[in-house]
């Protein structure tokens, strides 16, 4: 049995419909991107999945159990939500974040116990946060931040976790660290993870499935291989790209097309774009690159 279901997923908030007809199926321990443009109501089909927007038609299924009549706590239990950035008003240190995660194991009047502060310190440990418990979450950099973020997600002890554009103010270094990390998880403790990005090189290189938005719709899903072409980038985004193998992966990577890029023929500047080729190179420019919709 698939551990989500979402089936024939109507929303919108007011007017125009926002999602239409959305309808997939993820198997325990998958990890599944979801791409498109701005508007295209990735963020909406997240907060859905958590039950923080609940839509007008379709249903969501988590362990073949309806979302509509779980309890909040005992969704939290299963559902945990790693977000672009938390705005934290008071100067909790890193520690009191992460044993937040507890709180839905928590009765009402019940305080954290000996086991809640020891899965604290494993969540930290499996996270590489331990050694900052005692620091103030102000004083952390981005991606220290966004480590804290899922030790409080792994905390919950969740099933699933649900990532919204995690590392869009993240550098490169930090972007790929988060994602490793990510992995890691999701392969050696099982977790099914569902992240939401942009960045579609990163979704190719990290996620088992894709499902890629156009205006509400679900325009194509599958492998990174199957979803990420040419062609429908081209469709669904309104641009040309060029899309062939990543050299070490072997899998799809995408090349933007400028109508006017830097200065080629000398030596990079900074702030110039690599991988940037212009609108209607040759194919003597383009050599040792094989667009995947070829393959």
């Amino acid at each position: 049995m698939a551990i989500v279901q979402a089936r024939e997923i109507g929303f919108r908030y007011t007017g125009e419909w926002v999602l239409k007809d959305i309808s997939f199926e993820i198997e325990k321990g998958e990890f599944w991107g979801i791409i498109g443009p701005n508007a295209s109501g990735k963020t909406t089909l997240l907060k859905i999945i958590d039950r923080i927007l609940v839509p007008q038609e379709g249903s969501v299924w988590i362990n073949g159990i309806n979302i509509r009549e779980m309890k909040r706590d005992a969704l939290a239990r299963l559902v945990a939500v790693v977000p672009q950035e938390a705005p934290l008003i008071f100067p909790f240190c890193v520690e009191e974040i992460v044993l937040m995660g507890r709180a839905p194991h928590l009765g009402k009047l019940r305080f954290e116990g000996k086991k809640d502060h020891e899965i604290t310190r494993r969540s930290m440990e499996m996270t590489d946060t331990l050694s900052f418990a005692h620091r103030n979450i102000g004083e952390l950099s981005g991606g220290e931040r966004q480590r804290v973020l899922i030790a409080r997600a792994l905390a919950q002890e969740p099933h699933i976790i649900l990532l919204d554009e995690p590392t869009a103010f993240l550098d490169i270094k930090h972007q790929v660290n988060f994602f490793n990390l990510v992995k890691t998880l999701n392969r050696e403790e099982g977790l099914t993870v569902i992240s939401v990005t942009h960045d579609i090189n990163l979704a190719s290189l990290y996620c088992d499935r894709i499902i890629l938005l156009d205006r509400g719709s679900i325009h194509c899903m599958g492998t990174p291989s199957e979803v990420i072409r040419e062609s429908n980038i081209r469709e669904v985004y309104g641009t040309d790209v060029i899309v062939d193998r990543n050299p070490q992966a072997g899998l799809p990577r995408v090349t933007l097309v400028a109508a006017n890029p830097s200065d080629r023929g000398s030596r990079l500047k900074a702030g110039a774009a690599p991988q940037l080729l212009q609108f209607g190179d040759t194919k003597k420019e383009r050599i040792n690159t094989t667009p995947t919709d070829e393959i």
